[in-house]
This record gives C-alpha cells, sequence and structure tokens, in this order.
C-alpha cells in the first residue's frame, strides 16, 4: 500500500472527524502542511486536527490571517500558522518559523505552498480541493517514514474509511 493516501469529503463534518482523527495520533515535532484554495476546508481540518490534540472547546479555533500564529496548549503546544498574507518567505525571517517546526509542538500550517522551501525535511502534506459544493478531496501526502506510519495508523481508524455521505 502505498502510503499517499486521497480521501473524498463529502461535507464538514467528515473533513473535522477526520482532522481530529489525525490529531490523537500527533506528536512533538510533526508539521501538517495544508494547501487549498480560499474555503477548500483548511480551517475546518485545522480545528479537528485542534481538538485531536487535546485542545478544549472553550478555545475558538479560526485562522490567523492577520497573526500569522494562533497558540494553543492541548496535550503539547499547538502552532496554528495562516500564511496567506505572505508574498515570499523572506518575509518570516523574524517569526521564527524553526521553533515552530522543529519545536516540541505540532505544527499547522494553512498555504504551506507558500512556504515549501521552508518546510522541515520530513512533514504531511494535505492537499484540498472542490469538487463540488459540499464535496472536497483530500490528497494526503507523506514526505518521511514517521509519516508514512502516521498515515497508515490513521486510515486504520473507522471514522477515516466510512463514507461520510
Amino acid at each position: 500500500m502505498s502510503p499517499n493516501v486521497l480521501l473524498s469529503s463529502a461535507n464538514p463534518e467528515y473533513t473535522f472527524k477526520f482532522g481530529k482523527n489525525l490529531g490523537m495520533h500527533l506528536s512533538p515535532g510533526d508539521v501538517v502542511a495544508l494547501v487549498g484554495e480560499l474555503g477548500a476546508g483548511k480551517t475546518t481540518l485545522t480545528q479537528g486536527i485542534v481538538r485531536g490534540l487535546g485542545v478544549g472547546e472553550e478555545h475558538y479555533i479560526g485562522s490567523p490571517t492577520f497573526t500569522l500564529i494562533n497558540e494553543y496548549t492541548g496535550r503539547m503546544p499547538v502552532y496554528h500558522l495562516d500564511f496567506y498574507r505572505i508574498e515570499m518567505p523572506e518575509e518570516l525571517v523574524n517569526l521564527g518559523l524553526e521553533e515552530y517546526l522543529y519545536g516540541e509542538g505540532v505544527a499547522i500550517i494553512e498555504w504551506a505552498d507558500k512556504i515549501k522551501a521552508l518546510l522541515p525535511e520530513e512533514y504531511m502534506m494535505v492537499t484540498m480541493q472542490y469538487v463540488d459544493r459540499t464535496v472536497r478531496t483530500l490528497e494526503v501526502v507523506v514526505n518521511g517514514k514517521r509519516y508514512a506510519e502516521l498515515i497508515e495508523t490513521v486510515m486504520r481508524e473507522p471514522i477515516a474509511c466510512e463514507s461520510q455521505g
């Protein structure tokens, strides 16, 4: 079996549940890079991942488009980064990006395609695309043995495999 996976999400609830399942299996130092046009579901997936990492419902999980980074505390630190407004990776020089990508927490990066050259050697990339008004595809591409094992574990969970429609 190829470690890369192509999923079809029939609704935002499925995207959220897949994210939550993924989040339950993430470990310190993991990086989840998200790519997709506006409205493709990146923030919904992030919300699920963050909940799966144990961040409580009292925290609103929105896209940090203007602040660039939102930090949460769950089972470990969670760094939600959004680079929608970034034109060039050089704009992040003073941000301390290395601390988020190589730190003790999990980094979830929206618009990761804008900083692909700065990503670690190993990470998970989820590309989300519209199929129609409610249906999205989620293409999960893993870079590294840790992420290949991670996605295989996640795909064994029923919520990631059952059809939601």
